[in-house]
């Protein structure tokens, strides 16, 4: 038979309880957001931004002159938006395909290199003015085998740029897609430096026919800084990249997904990514905000 507690007994333990609570506070919840391209205007980019309800943004850089930082300080202040991350893109020609892809995006091309690597580092530099803690990129096809000199070259590469984003206070994330997520692991892990981690494009992943995003999770988890929410289709054509479609239409199991997420313990935002242009894009990226908030909770 258990012992009955007294009143006095009875306030103790739920003091005990309340403490016990305080001690262990719930995990903070993931925040949405949206990746968006910082135009000439950055005051309707970040206005846009806040009107559709995204208190987070990741930024894809085009431009670098001190009057462009200073608007977009502005904007970010004025409507209360945290830009996580600043993207970084080009230059030209970066062709999103099996055959011409690896010849032509990120860091791995070596006729390409050293404009990415300034490029990189010119949107670093534009990043610590304005305040944004993270930069990334897409490093490029990989070689899944270490022994190939281009992947040693990669590596070097990826080293040179995380470094030039550490000196600048930042993180330097590598957005997946063209490899596959234990290259993508054994590449920061040769880089070596604390800095380096994964914007896990969770569309991307599918779309390169790379991994299902669920297990890569497991695997990529202690890298993951940041996160597109986005869905697709396995590729079928050899030569073409899977079909990105809206999230929920895709073979991306987002329930599952945040699930893994919320127990691998992130809690950074989930930044919605919908590569299309109009008013569809719109009506997407808002119908996602209202799925994944239900998932979040």
């Amino acid at each position: 038979m258990k012992p009955i507690l007294n009143r006095r007994q009875l306030f103790q333990a739920a003091a005990a309880a309340a403490a016990l609570g305080a001690a262990m506070p719930a995990q903070k919840k993931m925040r949405l957001g949206v990746i968006t391209g910082l135009s000439k205007d950055p005051d309707a980019t970040i206005k846009r931004v806040h009107d559709l309800g995204f208190p987070t943004c990741q930024l894809s850089i085009g431009a670098f002159d001190d009057e462009t930082v200073a608007k977009t300080r502005e904007a970010l202040a004025k409507y209360g938006v945290e830009a996580t991350s600043a993207v970084a893109t080009g230059p030209p020609p970066e062709i999103y395909d099996f055959y011409q892809g690896p010849m032509t995006i990120g860091l791995v091309p070596r006729q390409y290199r050293e404009a990415r690597t300034e490029r990189i580092q010119k949107v670093s530099d534009f990043a610590k003015k304005v305040g944004i803690p993270g930069v990334q990129t897409h490093c490029g096809f990989i070689p899944e085998n270490p022994n190939e000199p281009l992947y040693t070259e990669a590596v070097t590469a990826i080293r040179k740029v995380a470094e030039y984003c550490k000196q600048n206070g930042q993180t330097f994330r590598c957005e997946t897609g063209q490899e596959t997520p234990i290259t993508l692991v054994r590449a920061i892990k040769d880089v070596g430096l604390d800095n380096v981690g994964v914007n896990f494009d969770v569309g991307n992943v599918i779309l390169y026919g790379k991994a299902n995003p669920v297990d890569a999770a497991d695997l990529l988890g202690p890298y993951i800084m940041g996160i597109h929410a986005k869905d697709g289709l396995y590729p079928t054509n050899p030569k073409q990249l899977g079909k990105e479609v809206p999230i929920g239409e895709g073979k991306v199991n987002f329930p599952a997904l945040i699930e893994k997420l919320k127990k691998i313990g992130y809690q950074n935002p989930l930044t919605i990514e919908r590569e299309i242009s109009g008013p569809k894009q719109t009506e997407d990226i808002l119908a996602s905000k209202a799925y994944l908030e239900k998932l979040i909770g």
